[in-house]
């Protein structure tokens, strides 16, 4: 608050003081013809005393005060000439002094907004990682994060004879807990439910089956299902499975990514920034990781500092738009369920932009899949809560889908 107040002050202080200069008046002939008129009013009187003591005679006295008289009404010609000039300048004055006191405190504080931090003090880089650090250290664990968590929103209705598959896939792997099949299928369709935790449970068992034999992917694909459990968050168990998963593959794109992420979210986005800019440039366009990249690097590299130009991607080639336009209307339609499922797999796993969430619901409702569209939204509503900007976005896209708000 004290920042503020100082900062605000000096604003004012300097906006007044320009403001100012500005209304004073620039008449400077008028002062000088007022001094003037005022020498030759003393001039006159001393006309008058001399012509008394009988210095002068009266023929020079008269003559005197004729030219005296003369340079008085001239005097006074000048001073009055000086009065409406004075007079046009105020208005013109008075806008720019308005204009300028806007700008200077308006521009100051929006320019603040952008690239300070309000509410923050002005830290330097030592004592920045050395917050960074701490935040690090002091993050909440897996269980606090997944405690935390709000409720997830009703799964998309699936028919009875799904269901009655998963309960049944439940009871046969409790009851065989070292069913290395079982528990890779139930770590799937858990996930594919959005049962995040119980699915983290299951592939960690599946981990525990294979032993040594697990492959980096495995690792990688339990510590993904650990941070969707939590929300996005990277809780200090799933740094170090993303660790492993890197020690053994370094190139591990999904260890990456979310590596960068924990960067991210612990204060620490000149890190965050230079691996997701790297992972960028060796992926593939259709990488899964690809995607959210593309949708937080900007925002990273502006709070890491760094000048960075998000480099386009490539669309469809001319072969695929050729294909596309020779399909039949049920192949094509087809394809657009595929691109659907993609989109709505990715989000589910990866997260997405506000865009993304709003295209997922319009497709699905072209589609005439209305119960999938509101599970969606319903999702969507809960992934952005408090995003005002990103919830019109969605809920303008559910309206058009036909899904009621």
């Amino acid at each position: 608050m004290t920042f503020w107040i100082i900062t605000s002050a000096l604003a004012l202080v300097i906006a007044a003081t320009l403001a100012l200069v500005l209304l004073r008046t620039r008449d400077t002939a008028g002062p000088t013809a007022a001094f003037d008129m005022q020498v030759y009013r003393d001039q006159l009187k001393d006309v008058e005393r001399d012509l008394d003591r009988g210095v002068i005679g009266a023929a020079d006295a008269n003559r005197v005060r004729t030219e005296i008289s003369r340079r008085i009404l001239a005097a006074d010609t000048q001073m009055q000439a000086s009065l409406p000039r004075a007079g046009q300048s105020s208005p013109f004055s008075l806008a720019m002094a308005v204009l300028i006191g806007v700008t200077l405190i308006g521009g100051s504080l929006m320019l603040y907004r952008s690239l300070g931090a309000p509410g923050y003090g002005d830290f330097g880089l030592d004592r920045r990682i050395e917050l960074a650090e701490t935040m690090h250290n002091s993050r909440p664990s897996q269980a606090e994060a997944e405690a935390r968590r709000p409720d997830p929103a009703s799964p998309p209705d699936v028919n009875s004879e799904y269901a009655t598959l998963m309960e049944r896939l439940r009871e046969t792997v409790a009851e065989r807990p070292d069913d290395l099949q079982g528990q890779v299928l139930l770590a799937r369709n858990e996930a594919a439910l959005g049962n995040f935790g119980a699915a983290a449970i299951a592939q960690s068992n599946v981990l525990r089956l294979k032993g040594e034999s697990a492959t980096p992917e495995d690792h990688a694909e339990y510590a993904s299902l650990m941070i969707m459990a939590a929300g996005g968050y990277v809780s200090p168990e799933a740094e170090e499975v993303l660790e492993r998963v890197l020690s053994r593959d370094p190139e591990n794109g999904t260890a990456r990514y979310y590596s960068g992420l924990m960067m991210a979210q612990t204060g620490r986005p000149d890190l965050a920034f230079r691996a997701w800019n790297s992972l960028l440039q060796d992926s593939p366009p259709d990488a899964p990781w690809v995607r959210p990249i593309r949708a937080q690097i900007e925002d990273i590299a502006r709070r890491a500092g760094a000048e960075f130009m998000l480099p386009s991607q490539p669309g469809p080639s001319a072969a695929d738009m050729a294909a596309a336009n020779d399909m039949s209307e049920e192949d094509r339609r087809e394809m657009i369920r595929g691109m659907v499922q993609g989109l709505s797999d990715r989000l589910a796993t990866q997260g997405g932009t506000p865009s993304e969430w709003a295209r997922l619901i319009g497709a699905l409702g072209v589609l005439g899949e209305n119960e999938q569209a509101s599970a969606i939204y319903a999702n969507a509503q809960e992934v952005f809560a408090g995003d005002d900007e990103a919830l019109a976005l969605i809920r303008q896209a559910a309206t058009q889908a036909g899904v009621e708000p």
